[in-house]
C-alpha cells in the first residue's frame, strides 16, 4: 500500500445490503462518507444528499436501505441506487450521489485519494 491509499474498513464490516458511515480528512477537509454493500460488491459515496447538501443518515451512522438496492435520504426520502448513486425517486430525481474513488483489495475497502486520514468509522 502506498501513501496514496488508506484502508477504511473491511468489506465484512458493512452489513449485507446495508451501509456504514465513515469519516476521513482529505486534503485538510473533513469528509463524511457512506459505504454500501451487496454481496462482494461495494460502493463509496460522500454522505451528502444532492438535494440540500444534508447527510443521508437518520442518526449518525444509521442509514435506511431497501432490498439491498437503494439508500434513502433521511431528510427528503430521496432514493439512490447502490451501483451508481442515481436518485430514482424523490425531490432530486436524476441527480447522483458523489462517488469517491476506492478499491476492494484483500477484503478491505481502500480509499484512493491521497493525503487522507481516518477520523471516524461508525
Amino acid at each position: 500500500m502506498t501513501d496514496e491509499q488508506l484502508t477504511l474498513c473491511r468489506l465484512n464490516d458493512i452489513p449485507e445490503g446495508g451501509a456504514k458511515a465513515l469519516e476521513v480528512v482529505i486534503k485538510g477537509k473533513s469528509q463524511p462518507l457512506v459505504a454500501v454493500k451487496r454481496g462482494e460488491q461495494a460502493w463509496l459515496y460522500r454522505n451528502c444528499c444532492p438535494h440540500f447538501s444534508v447527510p443521508l443518515d437518520y442518526q449518525p451512522g444509521e442509514f435506511c436501505t431497501y432490498q439491498s438496492q437503494l439508500i434513502m435520504c433521511a431528510h427528503h426520502s430521496a432514493m439512490f441506487r447502490f451501483e451508481d448513486g442515481l436518485c430514482v425517486d424523490g425531490p432530486c430525481a436524476g441527480a447522483r450521489l458523489e462517488s469517491v474513488p476506492f478499491k476492494v483489495e484483500g477484503g478491505a475497502i481502500i480509499l484512493l485519494e491521497g493525503n487522507a486520514v481516518i477520523v471516524k468509522v461508525g
